[in-house]
């Protein structure tokens, strides 16, 4: 079975186009067209961006674009810089990964109108608390009853009519 390269490069010659059309086409650069038709995949900084170009390319040419990408993941894997990585070890979760994972599913429209909702509660709970707790200590609230007392100094004013 020929690579992805192979079949890039044959597709392309037997299409007649050069390299500069190709790039003009996909808006890929040239010098990443010809890394892809060498198979010199350490022009790409990532994996991702290498799949990319050669479903664009393939494409242009008419290609089988999911039978090329799997050959491509095939041979990727053996290549040093974009085979997988190992499996990280498993390590236990503490609270704070938990937060944050609850923090990332919450609907934050919904939490949101649930805060203004406790807040005007709070508020409304705060402010009926003041004022019963002004009611009960108003100072004129627990005076006796008043009595009249005439004043001993005999400075009074006169009433009206009288002379």
């Amino acid at each position: 079975m020929s690579t992805v390269a192979e079949q890039l490069r044959t597709a392309r010659e037997a299409k007649n186009l050069t390299v500069e059309q190709v790039a003009d086409a996909t808006k890929i650069r040239t010098d990443h067209v010809r890394a892809l038709e060498d198979g010199k995949f350490n022009a790409f900084s990532a994996t991702i961006y290498i799949r990319g170009s050669v479903k664009i390319y393939a494409k242009l040419l008419k290609l089988d674009e999911a039978k090329l990408l799997a050959l491509l993941s095939t041979e990727l894997k053996g290549t040093e810089k974009f085979s997988e990585p190992p499996p990280l070890v498993e390590t236990k979760k503490t609270i704070l990964d938990a937060l944050i994972l609850l923090l990332a599913k919450l609907n934050w429209k919904v939490g949101f109108a649930g805060l203004v909702a406790l807040t005007v509660v709070v508020v409304a709970g705060l402010t009926f608390a003041a004022w019963r707790h002004h009611q009960s200590s108003d100072p004129l609230k627990n005076l006796p009853p008043a009595v009249y007392q005439p004043a001993s100094s005999g400075d009074t004013l006169p009433l009206p009519g009288h002379k």
